[in-house]
C-alpha cells in the first residue's frame, strides 16, 4: 500500500498471500501526556497502516471466512481483501483500501483506485465486491465526503472523467474501456464509502490487538466460576498425575477421580488445584479475546521455562516435586507480560496444571 497513488498495469497480477498474525508491538515511552490512539495513527508506516487496517477487519461484524492482503506493487485496486465465502476473489467479499496519506483525501486520489476496480472486474480478476470502503488517517476532504454520501452523484462524475478521450482510460482498448463504462453505469455506487478514524477505532477496540498496539489498560477480567463437581475429559490428565502423587503418599488408599474432592486426605488439596486449573482456563479465554494470539502461550513458556529444573530436579516424593514447582511459579518475575496485569497466584498454579496436562511437567519423575 504505496503513500502515493502509482499507475499499475490493468492485466498485471499480484499473488495472494495471508497475512502474518499481527506481532505485539513493542511498548511504547511516552514522555509527558500520553498521546491518543488516533494522533499515533498520524506517524504510522505505510506497513503498519496496514496491518492496523487488517486487525481492524476482524472486529466487523458478521466476521469474514479470511482476510488477505495483495503482494507487491501491482496491488489491482485492494490492499486488504475481506473474504465471506471461501470462493475468495470469485464469492462475495469486502474490499479496504488504506491511502496513508499527510492530508486529507480528495477526488483525485480515489477516482483511479474507483476506476482501478471497474478494469479489474471487467478483466475478470474478480468480481465486484460488495462493499469497498478507503481508510486514511486524515479521512476524506469536505468535498469526497460529500461525493460519498451521493452515490449517483459519485457515478456521474466517475462517468464524465472515463469518457471517450479521456486520459484516465487511455491506456485501455477501446473494447476494454467499454465493458468498464458499462460496468460502471449499472453499479450501485453506494458500495463505496470511507470510514471515519474514531469509528475504526471503536472497532478496533473491541479486538484482541487493541491493547498491544496503543498500551491502554487492559478491560476488567471477568470472574472464575467454580470448577463443575464432575471431572471433564479435557482435565483428565493432569488429574491422573495428581491422582498418582495421591497414590505414592497414601499407598494404602484407593483413590478414584470421582472422590478425590471429598477424600479426608487429599479432597483439600485437590479441590486447590482445580480451582487454579480453572482460573488458568479463565485467563486462556479472557487472552484469546484481548490480546494478539500467542501471548497467553507465551506466558505458559515462561512459566514452563521458570520451573522446569525444578521439576526435573532430584526430589524425594511426587508431592515434594509438584509443591515446589508450584511455589517456584509464584516467584517468577514475569513483570514483562501483558496479562500479569489481570493474573494471580492461583493463575500461575493453574499454568502449572495446564502444562501438566499436556505432559510438559510430570510429577512422578522428569518432565520430558
Amino acid at each position: 500500500m504505496p503513500s502515493t497513488t502509482s499507475g499499475t498495469s490493468a492485466g498485471a497480477v499480484s499473488a495472494l498471500s495471508d497475512l502474518d498474525v499481527p506481532c505485539v508491538p513493542p511498548a511504547i515511552t511516552v514522555f509527558g501526556l500520553p498521546v491518543p490512539p488516533q494522533q499515533r495513527l498520524y506517524f504510522y508506516s505505510s506497513d503498519e497502516w496496514e496491518l492496523f487496517i487488517r486487525e481492524w477487519a476482524t472486529g466487523l461484524q458478521p466476521s469474514y471466512v479470511q482476510i488477505k492482503r495483495l503482494g507487491g506493487p501491482n496491488d489491482q485496486g485492494v490492499d486488504v481483501a475481506a473474504f465471506k465465502t471461501t470462493a475468495g476473489f470469485e464469492g462475495a467479499w469486502d474490499c479496504f483500501q488504506g491511502k496513508h496519506y499527510a492530508s486529507a483525501l480528495t477526488l483525485s486520489d480515489v477516482l483511479p483506485e474507483i476506476l482501478k476496480v471497474f478494469v479489474n472486474v471487467a478483466v475478470g480478476h474478480y468480481v465486484l465486491p460488495d462493499k469497498y470502503a478507503f481508510l486514511a488517517p486524515q479521512g476524506c476532504g469536505s468535498t469526497l465526503n460529500r461525493l460519498l454520501s451521493k452515490p449517483t452523484k459519485l457515478r456521474e462524475t466517475l462517468l464524465k472523467k472515463i469518457g471517450p478521450g479521456s486520459d484516465l482510460i487511455a491506456a485501455l482498448p477501446v473494447e476494454e474501456s467499454d465493458a468498464v463504462r458499462s460496468l460502471a453505469q449499472d453499479t450501485d455506487f453506494s458500495m463505496f464509502e470511507s470510514v471515519e478514524i474514531l469509528d475504526a477505532l471503536e472497532v478496533h477496540r473491541q479486538t484482541p490487538y487493541h491493547v498491544a498496539r496503543f498500551g491502554v489498560p487492559l478491560a476488567p477480567r471477568p470472574a472464575t466460576e467454580a470448577p463443575p463437581e464432575t471431572v471433564g475429559e479435557h482435565e483428565a490428565r493432569y488429574v491422573a498425575q495428581l491422582m498418582e502423587v495421591y497414590s505414592e503418599k497414601y499407598p494404602d488408599e484407593d483413590f478414584a477421580s470421582a472422590e478425590l474432592s471429598s477424600h479426608s486426605n487429599t479432597g483439600k488439596h485437590f479441590q486447590r488445584q482445580r480451582i487454579s486449573f480453572y482460573n488458568a482456563e479463565s485467563l486462556r479465554l479472557y487472552a484469546r479475546d484481548s490480546v494478539p494470539e500467542g501471548t497467553f502461550e507465551a506466558l505458559q513458556d515462561d512459566i514452563h521455562a521458570g520451573v522446569i529444573e525444578v521439576a526435573e530436579a532430584e526430589h524425594a516424593t511426587g508431592m515434594t516435586r509438584l509443591s515446589q514447582v508450584l511455589i517456584t511459579s509464584g516467584q517468577l518475575d514475569l513483570s514483562s507480560h501483558t496479562l500479569v496485569s489481570v493474573s494471580s497466584l492461583d493463575d500461575r498454579k493453574g499454568i502449572c496444571h495446564q502444562l501438566a496436562n499436556e505432559d510438559r511437567l510430570i510429577w512422578m519423575g522428569s518432565s520430558q
